[in-house]
């Protein structure tokens, strides 16, 4: 545990200390030892080390305990092994003498239940200054899937600030081996018995209820305290009083292989997602995994905006939804993000593009349909992503039809375009550092009728496949009935409640995205290596490092090259989807974040 720059700065500004250092080791000193003297409330909520398995201490236990682990059954040093707490000069001292004595093999195997940290050499705290302490008293927690829960991790965080709110005791090393001996009496107490009249419970509540109030803190903090404040009354909220229940004959053999088959399934459940990270948007999940895998250290600077940073020794790298990176010259995303703007660099590069006029008034736009009433065409907005407002007419549109159309693209942006329709089947290929890496064939959101559901009810089996969610944290994404939908139903003749026949398809989407309910299906392996290499050269025209490009192709089984591309580019998305590319509906999909990662950090 490390204590926040902001918070330590603040400190040592009220401080009479003169050194940043020897107040920083001043303060994870004193937290240390009021950590040791109150760590009784942490073997007593969280112990779960109840019994050992017949056999394995030299005298079984009568009775199930709190934590064989937090007492001087668990995994600690001889009794010789005692070091003073009184000053970092002193506690240096004492370990370096044990080491040298040959009692310790090393410093590391010094098993306190809080250890200085951030240096190989402890003397060197002494120069360099603590820099965390490492906690050792916490059991698994069998009842979460991550051994431990984000209410525990809250309440230790609360406790850890009460403990700097607490004075330092004036006799430590008494008081310390008095808590040791306080701690080892409710490790080994049963866990449902109280906690003994000796322990100062007061004082640590109130402490903690003194930050909250002081500090304002959240009600996260304060549902916390109270959750422990109700522990303490009552064992059996405690989580060794709760598997007191799942003993069997003082053994866990069956209990601990029913939660490993149950956190078995929960594991493969959404096997795609980073457990304990699924509020990330996906392709950042998956990037965050690959960067855990290769031993890549990371931060989440900002949840919400998807925003990490990844470092590797000196060298660090800033990414943003999984593959928006320093590679990227600045504009260039922004440059991708205006429709307009991308036709233009592509068509004097010499690509092909849709022809079309951009308009940012409605009545101009109505005034369009005189020129585009007999023809195929696309609205959509003239900055968006994920298919958001677009509206797509592979036939001629009627009036009313084409001025719904301008509505939803306006509800997106105050600009849109109104582009020919180009006939064929959309791909979007997704082009890493000038190399096309994947290709994927994007269905339409669709129904298949099967002569008993309404379009609505289908609608509802399909979004029950568990690959569907919301909001790109899921490979699909759940398919709506909103008014694109039902524009699109209207224009084939359909209405939400009518009953399809067995084996009718009908789209409730003329765009592809998948963000909008499309099904996904990898093609890399059968794609023309011509539109591979169409699509990487159109990046390049762009500048972009990383990008989705996305062709209408007439026929894939026809040859492409530049002089004769036989396909149109309709756009360029600056923050392509990974994960649609991994985890497919159909075909084996390719792993894209390894990739980005490699780039980034070449020396790995």
């Amino acid at each position: 545990m490390e204590l926040g720059k902001d918070l330590t700065q603040a400190l040592f500004d009220l401080s009479d200390y003169d050194d940043q250092t020897s107040f920083r080791n001043a303060l994870y000193l004193k937290l240390a030892k009021n950590f040791i003297r109150y760590r009784w409330l942490l073997t007593y909520l969280y112990g779960a080390s109840p019994i050992a398995e017949k056999g394995f201490l030299k005298k079984d236990l009568e009775h199930p305990v709190r934590s064989l682990r937090n007492s001087h059954l668990g995994y600690v040093n001889h009794d010789n092994i005692k070091i003073s707490y009184v000053s970092l000069e002193q506690y240096v001292h004492e370990l370096e003498g044990f080491v040298a004595s040959g009692d310790l093999i090393a410093e590391k195997e010094f098993y306190s239940p809080v250890r200085l940290r951030g240096s190989k050499v402890c003397r060197d705290y002494l120069e360099k200054g603590i820099t965390y302490l490492e906690f050792r008293t916490f059991d698994i927690n069998p009842y979460s899937p991550i051994g431990i829960s984000q209410e525990t991790v809250d309440s230790v965080h609360l406790f850890l600030l009460a403990l700097l709110w607490l004075d330092a005791s004036a006799a430590i090393d008494q008081d310390l081996e008095e808590a040791n001996q306080l701690n080892d009496l409710i490790a080994l107490s049963h866990p449902l018995e109280k906690l003994p009249s000796q322990a100062p419970v007061d004082d640590i509540l109130g402490a903690m209820h003194a930050v909250i109030q002081h500090f304002q803190l959240p009600q996260t903090y304060q549902d916390c305290l109270h959750q422990i404040e109700e522990a303490v009354n009552n064992p059996h909220l405690t989580i060794a009083g709760r598997l007191l229940e799942d003993i069997d004959d003082l053994s866990l053999e069956a209990f601990g292989q029913k939660q490993g088959r149950h956190y078995h399934d929960h594991a493969w459940t959404a096997h795609y997602a980073l457990k304990g990270y699924e509020p990330m948007e996906l392709s950042t999940q998956m990037l965050m995994f690959d960067a855990i895998q290769k031993g890549v250290n990371l931060e989440i600077l900002d949840e919400a905006d998807q925003f990490l940073k990844l470092w590797h020794g000196d060298h660090v790298e800033y990414v943003k939804n999984g593959n928006m990176t320093s590679k990227d010259n600045y504009v260039i995303p922004l440059a991708m993000a205006n429709k307009v703007v991308t036709k233009k660099i592509l068509n004097q590069a010499g690509f092909p593009v849709p022809s079309g006029a951009e308009f940012t008034d409605k009545t101009e736009a109505l005034r369009y349909y005189s020129q585009i009433k007999d023809k195929a065409i696309v609205v959509k907005p003239k900055s968006t992503n994920f298919g958001l407002g677009i509206s797509i007419f592979k036939e001629p549109a009627d009036l009313a039809s084409y001025e719904k159309a301008l509505d939803i693209a306006f509800s997106e942006d105050s600009a849109l375009l109104v582009e020919e329709f180009i006939a064929g089947t959309e791909y979007r290929f997704f082009v890493l550092d000038g190399k096309c890496e994947a290709v994927l064939l994007r269905v339409a959101a669709n129904v298949v009728g099967d002569g008993k559901h309404s379009i609505r009810q289908l609608v509802d089996l399909k979004n029950q496949n568990p690959l569907r969610g919301r909001d790109h944290r899921s490979p699909l994404e759940i398919i709506d009935l909103g008014d694109i939908e039902l524009l699109m139903l209207n224009q084939q003749g359909y209405g939400p409640d009518d009953i399809l026949a067995d084996g009718v398809k009908v789209d409730l989407r003329r765009n592809s995205n998948i963000s909008t309910g499309g099904d996904s299906i990898d093609v890399t392996d059968s794609m023309g290596p011509g539109y591979k290499d169409l699509a990487a050269q159109m990046a390049v025209a762009m500048g972009a490092w990383a990008c989705g490009v996305d062709l209408i192709i007439p026929d894939a089984s026809q040859s492409s090259t530049k002089a004769q591309p036989n396909c149109t580019c309709i756009e360029l998305n600056f923050n392509p989807s990974m994960y649609m590319h991994t985890y497919c509906q159909e075909g084996s999909g390719q792993a894209i974040t390894p990739k980005i990662l490699a780039k980034l950090f070449p020396e790995l």
